[in-house]
């Protein structure tokens, strides 16, 4: 038999049991559309997560002094413990798995415009604080190595503090009174989401160069002018971040003689850390939800196994007929093996076109904090279609080859239902 007689054969025979085709077809769809939907949820947990989180700061850690809890020195514990503006050299240099260590120093303040007034958070630290932090520019300029060399009078504002003291008139270049003093607006921040802070967000904060900061507005008593209130840390690499984290702590112990082991004198909030507990809370999710669809997918290839058998049994007096009359065993598996191949491949093709094409509707909608919408992956897609399909052309050619080695004789003895 040429191909073109098979396939139009094989055509005439799935048009002539259209329901049995549909439920096949329907089987192996919904199987591939379950998993495919499932772990889109999943992978859309895990992205809106790490976007929420990268937006506070990538791979950042806030060191707080705190008050010691262990005997270091001949010093007795329940020593108080304060960072001072020189700590951030020191420990930089002891700290080469780190890659970043600034200080910052924040403090609540009158601030007025020629429009408004209020009182912020006004934060100073060095330049690369806009990158730890993920702070963006949305026009004008963060300040500078420069700007905090000579410790320029010059803010950056967030978008929320822009609101306030400006509302929708242009912001850049204008002056604003911080404490009394005259800073000049060099830049606005991108809006933001942020889902957690230390002393506030950042859309509501005004960031100025550590100079500036420290000159002007530094702690008040009973801090000395050399005090700060935190500083923040990255490691140069995630295999590095306990070793950076040890080398911190290490360091300040030696500056501030404290035991290093004392994790009251040196706190961390370790966002590398926080990252990695809801990645596996994600990931758990993730393969609860892929667990609920595979066994979804196996529920249908134990849907499709069935029809397929009961297919290959109806046409046992078919086969008989076809024997006699010279088909040959290799061709009666060759026409089961077409009908299952056109069977997948269209179902299979149909249930992947479905996925996506729901989930690309539902990414159209807006999308919650944490979660960025449905995000299918083409493993998932890939295995659902492999199982399907191997399950079918199993379910097909194996009883289809024992019905074709069967003598012409009995088969046409064969009636259905017996």
């Amino acid at each position: 038999m040429v191909l073109r007689d098979l396939l139009a054969d094989t055509l005439r025979t799935l048009w002539a049991h259209k329901l049995r085709t549909f439920l096949t077809m329907f089987g192996i769809a919904w199987g591939i559309i379950s998993i495919t939907l499932m772990v889109a949820a999943g992978e859309g947990l895990r992205v809106g997560q790490e976007k929420v989180a990268n937006n506070f700061g990538k791979d950042v850690m806030i060191v707080f002094a705190g008050r010691t809890s262990l005997q270091a020195g001949g010093a007795r514990a329940g020593r108080l413990i304060r960072w001072e503006d020189t700590d951030h050299l020191f420990v930089k240099e002891e700290a080469p798995a780190c890659q970043y260590v600034l200080p910052e120093l924040g403090r609540r303040l009158s601030v007025r415009s020629l429009y408004n007034s209020g009182t912020l958070v006004v934060a100073g630290s060095l330049p690369p604080f806009a990158s730890v932090r993920s702070i963006l520019v949305a026009e004008g300029r963060f300040y500078t190595g420069e700007d905090q060399a000579l410790g320029r009078r010059v803010a950056f504002l967030g978008t929320d503090a822009k609101k306030q003291l400006f509302s929708t008139r242009a912001a850049v270049g204008q002056t604003i009174h911080i404490g009394g003093l005259p800073y000049t607006v060099i830049g606005l921040m991108q809006q933001k989401d942020q889902d957690s802070s230390y002393d506030g967000f950042d859309v509501q904060k005004i960031f100025i160069p550590f100079s500036a900061m420290q000159r002007d507005f530094p702690l008040q008593p009973p801090n000395t002018p050399h005090n700060i209130n935190r500083l923040l840390v990255t490691p140069k690499s995630l295999p590095e971040h306990e070793d950076c984290k040890w080398q911190v702590r290490r360091a300040l112990a030696r500056i501030h003689d404290f035991d290093p082991r004392d994790k009251e004198a040196c706190g961390f909030w370790d966002t590398v850390e926080e990252a990695e507990a809801f990645r596996k809370m994600t990931d758990g999710m993730k393969y609860f939800l892929g667990g609920v669809g595979l066994t979804t997918l196996l529920l249908g290839a134990i849907g499709v196994m069935n029809v397929m058998l009961v297919a290959v049994r109806e046409r046992t007096r078919e086969i008989g007929v076809r024997k006699a009359v010279g088909a040959t065993r290799r061709a009666i598996v060759g026409q089961f093996f077409v009908e299952t191949l056109i069977v997948v491949f269209l179902s299979g093709g149909a249930g992947l076109g479905i996925a996506y094409g729901f989930c690309a509707l539902v990414n159209l909608l807006p999308m919650p904090d944490y979660f960025a919408g449905l995000l299918p992956t083409w493993q998932s897609g890939l295995f659902a279609f492999a199982l399907l399909s191997t399950v079918a052309i199993l379910s097909a050619l194996y009883p289809a080859s024992r019905a074709a080695a069967v003598d012409p004789i009995e088969a046409l003895r064969y009636e259905p239902g017996s």
